[in-house]
């Protein structure tokens, strides 16, 4: 299990950039996917982890992209979106 922890960490460590977004509007692990699969076809999103029961998603890219980008992703699903977190 540490060799695993280890491992994301790592990996989780390697992305240059992070942001944490307040989505509104998710209800069932089906909205989740659907923000979750829309964050992902961003250029240079590597990794975006989407919790419903915080209403939050936090995304890891490599590249610089506008946060605009993410809210216009998230509005493209079907919900609203605000950064909280830079």
């Amino acid at each position: 299990m540490r060799y695993i922890f280890l491992a994301l960490t790592l990996i989780t460590l390697s992305f240059a950039k992070v942001v944490t977004i307040h989505v509104e509007g998710m209800t069932c692990p089906l909205c989740t996917m659907a923000v979750k699969k829309s964050l992902k076809k961003i250029d240079g999103v590597k990794k975006v982890k989407v919790r419903l029961n915080t209403k939050k998603a936090t995304v890891y890219f490599d590249k610089n992209i506008d946060n605009q980008k993410f809210i216009k992703a998230i509005k493209e699903a079907g919900y609203s979106g605000k950064v909280i977190k830079k």
